[in-house]
């Protein structure tokens, strides 16, 4: 079997690994000509790290990365109001993971993808069409190629060229009136009393700060005026810096390394499959990223189809299989992945802060594990809620 995966994001390097494994070949076509560094997620929950250790990689990712230990959400004065103490949990070998996007894809590329004999990746290949018939499905590429395979999937992002291919422009759900900025700084916030990573609530200077490295790297991601322009963005990140950050920091005081502002969106292809061709991640589905449900998500979906596509190739599925992925990570999108997702946005936009964990059902539950060990336990397990395992539709 031969696929054709569009996009050298993590989650296509990941589902390219997945496949290798079982001796699927694969080509993988990404229309940029390295690895994508801009300030992206970086946190890989329990369940997606199931994915990643399938794919060979885990040992690595935390050689390089760190297992977090608490998480909470504050006021904007610092102020505690709820903590969830061990939230990986460090006792689960599937805990919590933290690497930054670039460094992730990078190891990836260079420690797995380059020199396996069952992948082709080839940059500065930008995907313009796609097609299919009965036996194949084919990618056609800006300079007139055209590369085939036996099914091709399109991980190509929130832009996919592939879903456009199906789907045109429609792309059901919807944009926030938000504007999230990602920043990478390295600013002291443990001496402040911050956490690996913090929440903080408020309606205007709502904003994540979360540990990326282990040598002191924030990610800082802000709302922002959504009138505002990129330039603006930039001009303006000193003023809101010192507004939000503990110490109200002068430039002088910590070191800003990349900023990158972008629009947040709640949308869903309405088929993951046709035919020959498949969605996954991004190219699939988007949320906003307070939560890490986005990548996450797109792990455990490609999670999924690396099971579909071993189902196939050991003659333990039929072709069908696939059309169980499209229908399981469909509903998992609308009956949970959405709602979930929107409401970790709207606890730190939109809810009064002082009384966030009387009115907040998730604060509750994250007040009460505080001190209560079963509780605790339902909040560890609640990751796995995105997972399905596929191989139950296998024959025997």
């Amino acid at each position: 079997m031969k696929v054709v995966i569009v996009g050298a994001g993590p989650s296509g390097l990941v589902l390219a690994l997945i496949l290798a494994r079982h001796g699927i070949k694969v080509i993988i076509l990404e229309a940029a000509s390295t690895v994508d560094e801009r300030p992206r997620a970086a946190m890989y929950a329990p369940s997606a790290v199931r994915v990643l250790r399938e794919a060979g990689v885990l040992d690595d990712i935390r050689r390089d990365g760190f297992i977090p230990k608490d998480t909470s959400w504050r006021k904007a004065n610092g102020e505690r109001i709820a903590t969830v103490y061990d939230c990986a949990p460090s006792y689960s070998e599937d805990a919590l993971t933290v690497l930054p996007l670039g460094p992730l894809a990078k190891l990836l590329v260079a420690d797995h993808v380059i020199g396996n004999e069952n992948i082709d990746l080839r940059w500065n290949s930008k995907v313009v069409g796609t097609g299919q018939d009965a036996e194949k499905a084919w990618a056609e590429l800006e300079n007139g190629e055209k590369v085939e395979g036996d099914y091709l999937c399109g991980c190509d992002g929130a832009n996919s060229s592939v879903r456009k291919s199906l789907f045109g422009s429609d792309f059901p759900g919807k944009t926030w009136h938000a504007q999230v900025v990602a920043t990478n700084v390295y600013y002291p916030l443990e001496k402040f009393g911050y956490d690996d990573i913090n929440f903080i609530i408020h309606p205007e200077d709502y904003h994540l700060a979360a540990r990326i490295t282990t040598d002191g790297m924030w990610r800082v991601s802000y709302g922002e005026d959504t009138n505002l322009t990129l330039e603006e963005v930039i001009a303006n990140q000193p003023a809101k810096y010192k507004r939000i950050l503990p110490g109200n920091p002068d430039p002088g005081e910590y070191k800003c390394l990349s900023i990158g502002p972008y629009r947040i969106h709640q949308r869903c292809a309405d088929r993951f499959r046709v035919g020959r061709i498949l969605l996954a991640a991004d190219a699939a589905h988007l949320v906003n990223p307070f939560g890490g449900l986005g990548l996450t998500g797109g792990l455990v979906d490609v999670g999924g189809l690396g099971e579909c596509f071993e189902g196939i190739v050991k003659g333990k599925a039929g072709d069908e299989i696939l059309d169980k992925y499209d229908e399981v990570r469909r509903e998992m999108w609308h009956g949970y992945i959405n709602s979930y997702s929107s409401n970790n946005f709207l606890r730190v936009s939109a809810t009064d802060p002082d009384t966030a964990v009387e009115t907040d059902e998730f604060l509750k539950l994250a007040k009460k594990a505080e001190t209560d060990v079963e509780t605790k336990k339902e909040l560890d397990v609640d990751t796995y809620k995105i997972c399905h395992d596929f191989r139950q539709y296998w024959k025997d």
